[in-house]
């Protein structure tokens, strides 16, 4: 029992090391698409042509942003809620196989990432509000 213990222990580290390393590289990927249009800016501005704010709207994408946003969002929960009954299920034949206790475990899990799901499509239904707003 110990040596499934072990695994799974090195399973739940595996899991939270790549989550963290997806979103350590979502936002590095993002600072350097910020860097990318400040130099853009920087370089049009050292060559002497005047910067209107069309132009820099344009350059940083400032316009979209919220669109972008709010869909990114409600693509998040849609995965989201499909991800929450698989984990259902792999409680349920975890608890077959297993330990009876691990379907109870994995309901609750399941059902907080439904609830993280409704909270995405929350976010984007106040994001689309305060963009029509403005």
């Amino acid at each position: 029992m110990d040596d499934i213990t072990a695994g799974a222990g090195y399973a739940v580290l595996g899991f939270w090391l790549f989550i963290g390393i997806v979103v350590a590289a979502g936002i590095w990927d993002t600072i350097r698409k910020r860097d990318a249009q400040h130099e853009t800016l920087r370089r049009i501005i050292e060559s002497g042509q005047q910067i209107d704010e069309e132009l820099a709207e344009k350059v940083l994408e400032l316009s979209s942003d919220n669109q972008d946003l709010e869909e990114n969002l409600k693509v998040a929960a849609t995965i989201m809620f499909f991800i929450s009954p698989g984990l259902i299920l792999f409680g349920w034949i975890m608890g077959l196989f297993l330990a009876e206790e691990l379907f109870g475990i994995m309901l609750a899990v399941g059902a907080l990432v439904a609830v993280i799901a409704l909270g995405l499509l929350a976010a984007g239904w106040v994001i689309r509000r305060g963009g029509q707003g403005s």
